[in-house]
Order: C-alpha cells, then structure tokens, then sequence
C-alpha cells in the first residue's frame, strides 16, 4: 500500500523525491497545490477506497508523504 501511494503521490508532484523523503514538507517545497491536493485524494479514494474529505484533514496534517501514509492507513483500519 505504501509503494503504491508513494507512486501516486510522486506522479502527482512530479517528482520521485517523495518516495526518498518521508518527511519532505510537499506543500512548503511547492510540489503539490490545491489542484495537486484534490487530485491526491480522489486517487485514494480510487485506489484504495479509502474516502478522505477535503475538510477532514488540514493540510499541515498531509504535508508529508509520511503523513499521508499514516492518515491513509488509519482510515483503512477504521473500515
């Protein structure tokens, strides 16, 4: 699940550096927008069916592909 997310998250962001540094602010270092972000959660949702809404999470609370692994494997043990 992990690999898989961190290969979305890299298409989203253009850039494989994610799948290299967990704790990589994405939002700060300008990898990801608000598009970026919408995208991101859509393709979970396909992916894993994992539904997060836009509102759910602040964006400090997804700013790192660690974060977001984390936020998506505790939606996944909740179902």
């Amino acid at each position: 699940m992990e690999e898989k997310l961190l290969e979305i998250l890299a298409e989203i962001c253009e850039d494989d550096v994610v799948k290299e540094e967990p704790d990589i602010n994405i939002d700060a270092e300008g990898l990801i927008d608000s598009l970026g972000y919408m995208e991101l959660l859509v393709d979970i949702e396909e992916e894993f069916g994992v539904v997060i809404a836009p509102a759910e999470y602040s964006r400090e609370e997804m700013d790192t592909p660690a974060k977001i692994i984390a936020v998506v494997k505790s939606k996944m043990e909740q179902a």
